[in-house]
């Protein structure tokens, strides 16, 4: 998200959390601004992919593609409706993995460590 009322790092904020990006906080950005940072991409990649935790919010769209799509969704915990859908997620990390400035890498499964 942009916050208007802020300048600088402090008008980019992910949407899921409202951290502020920074140099350990790389973000992501969607459609019309949204932005969903490395901490919250971990935690939904985690959820959503390897542990099959996200929910279908069949009636709901997803903050960064801005679609309704008929799969698991992760909900942000501190913003309710606020989503992030499987395909955003999956994306999200092939992007965030590509940026050598970041070296960010996707969640190993928990049950597997691959």
């Amino acid at each position: 998200m942009h916050d208007q009322s802020a300048e600088g790092n402090e008008f980019f904020k992910c949407d899921y959390c409202h951290g502020v990006w920074a140099d350990d906080r790389p973000m992501v950005e969607g459609h019309e601004g949204s932005l969903c940072c490395s901490q919250c991409l971990t935690v939904a990649y985690v959820d959503v992919v390897h542990s099959n935790r996200g929910e279908e919010f069949t009636t709901s769209k997803c903050t960064m593609c801005l679609e309704e799509r008929p799969e698991a969704k992760w909900e942000s915990p501190a913003y309710p409706g606020v989503l992030i859908c499987k395909r955003c997620i999956k994306q999200c990390a092939g992007v965030l993995e590509q940026d050598e400035e970041y070296q960010w890498k996707r969640p190993k499964s928990p049950a597997t460590n691959a």
